[in-house]
C-alpha cells in the first residue's frame, strides 16, 4: 500500500500525479491520497480518485501505507508512527546528517533519489537531472523578466539595440538548458565548466565555451564538479572575471555534492559588471557560487541584483511532477514485483546505492 502525502506549504510539486499513480491501481497496488496533496500541481482529489486511489487524511495515510512518498521530509513529531516503513524522496542526506541518524533509530527505511549512483541505467530515475532541467529554462526566464533591456538583437527606425551577454557557470543538465533557452531568445551565450568533455555539446547548442587548462578529472563525480587545485582555481577566476565584466546575465549552477557550493563570482566582479545587470544562482540552497548570494532571496549591489533561488523547478509544479513521478514510478519497479510486493533488492547497485536507512542504522558508506 503506497501513500502519497502532500508537501510543506513552501512546496508545489508532488510525488505522483494522477496518471501515474493510475499506472499503479492497474497493477494491484493500493494508493492512498492525503487529502489535497496535489491541488499546487493542479491535480484534484477527484483526479485522484478517478484513477483508483483512495482519499485518506494525513494521520491515516500514514498509519496505513506501507511505503510512503513525499519528496520532503515528514515532520519530527511524525516519526513515531513510521517504523518499519519504507520512505522515498530527496531528503539531501549529506546536508541532514543528524535527521538520517534519528531515521535510523526510528526503525525507517530511507530512499533518497537524489543520492542514486548517477550510471547509464539509473537515468530514467535521475530525478536531478529532470528538475534540473526545468530549474535551467525557468533560470533564464526570471532572469529575462529581471533584467530591464531587450535578450535579442533588435534593428528598429528608432535604432539599434545590442544582444544581451549571458555567462553561464556549469554545463551539466541545467547548465545546457539555459544555453539553449538563452539562445532561443537570441542571447549571445559563454559557457565555463571545469570538464573539456562537454566543450562539444555547448558549441552544438551556439554558445562559446571558455577553456582552462588543467582541470581535476570530473569524469567520475557522476555530472557533478570536483574540488580544483589552487593553481586552476587562480587562472579560473582570471578567465571567469574577464567573462563576468561583460556580461548582462550570469547564470551559476556549480554544487559539489555534501560540500558547500564554490565561489565563483567575487564580490570585487559583480562590483564590475554594469548597472542593471542580473545574477541568477541556482546554488543558493548550498551557500552559492556569489558571497552575497540569499537563498530565496534578491540581494541588490551596485546595480546587480543577485537572485538565490534553488527550487526554480516549484515554479513548474505540473510538469515537475510529472516527470519527478516517472522517475518515481521507474524506481519503484526495482522494489516491487509484479504480483505488488515489496522486495528490497540489495543486490541491485541502485537500491542499495539510494539506501540511507534500514533496520535501525545508516546503510549508506558515505553517509556512514
Amino acid at each position: 500500500m503506497i501513500g502519497l502525502l502532500k508537501e510543506p506549504a513552501h512546496e508545489t510539486r508532488v510525488s505522483l500525479l494522477a496518471e501515474a499513480v493510475a499506472t499503479l491501481t492497474k497493477k494491484g497496488i493500493s494508493v492512498l491520497a492525503e487529502t489535497g496533496a496535489g491541488e499546487k500541481a493542479y491535480c484534484s482529489d477527484a483526479d485522484y480518485e478517478k484513477a483508483g486511489a483512495v482519499i485518506k487524511s494525513r494521520t491515516d495515510l500514514l498509519k496505513s501505507a506501507d511505503l510512503i512518498l513525499c519528496i520532503h521530509p515528514p515532520a519530527a513529531t511524525e516519526l513515531n508512527g513510521l517504523q518499519g516503513k519504507v520512505l522515498i524522496g530527496v531528503y539531501q542526506p549529506l546536508f541532514n546528517i543528524e535527521q538520517m541518524k534519528s531515521w535510523a533509530v526510528a526503525g525507517v527505511t530511507t530512499f533518497s533519489l537524489d543520492m542514486l549512483p548517477r550510471t547509464t541505467r539509473a537515468q530514467t530515475m535521475d530525478v536531478l537531472s529532470s528538475q534540473a532541467n526545468i530549474a535551467g529554462y525557468k533560470a533564464v526566464l526570471t532572469a529575462a523578466n529581471a533584467y530591464g533591456r531587450y535578450f535579442p538583437m533588435f534593428m528598429t527606425a528608432a535604432g539599434s539595440i545590442a544582444p544581451a551577454k549571458v555567462l553561464i557557470l556549469g554545463a551539466g543538465v541545467a547548465g545546457l538548458q539555459a544555453i539553449a533557452t538563452s539562445r532561443r531568445l537570441g542571447a549571445m551565450v559563454e559557457v565555463f565548466d571545469t570538464r573539456p568533455a562537454v566543450k562539444e555539446e555547448v558549441m552544438s547548442l551556439g554558445a562559446k565555451f571558455i577553456e582552462v587548462e588543467g582541470a581535476a578529472d570530473a569524469s567520475k563525480a557522476g555530472g557533478y564538479a570536483v574540488e580544483q587545485s589552487e593553481d586552476f582555481m587562480q587562472r579560473q577566476k582570471a578567465k571567469i572575471a574577464e567573462s563576468a565584466a561583460k556580461a548582462d546575465i550570469i547564470i551559476t549552477t556549480a554544487q559539489i555534492p555534501g560540500k558547500k557550493a564554490p565561489i565563483l563570482i567575487t564580490g570585487e566582479m559583480i562590483d564590475a559588471m554594469r548597472n542593471g545587470s542580473v545574477i541568477i544562482d541556482l546554488a543558493a540552497a548550498t551557500g552559492g557560487n556569489t558571497p552575497l548570494t540569499k537563498n530565496n532571496e534578491t540581494v541588490v549591489r551596485g546595480g546587480v541584483s543577485i537572485i538565490g533561488n534553488s527550487s526554480l523547478q516549484s515554479t513548474m509544479p505540473s510538469d515537475a511532477s510529472k516527470l519527478y513521478g516517472k522517475n518515481v514510478l521507474n524506481f519503484l519497479s526495482l522494489i516491487i514485483t509484479k504480483e505488488g510486493t515489496l522486495n528490497l533488492n540489495w543486490d541491485d547497485d541502485l537500491v542499495k546505492g539510494s539506501c540511507i536507512t534500514h533496520n535501525g542504522q545508516i546503510t549508506h558508506e558515505r553517509i556512514k
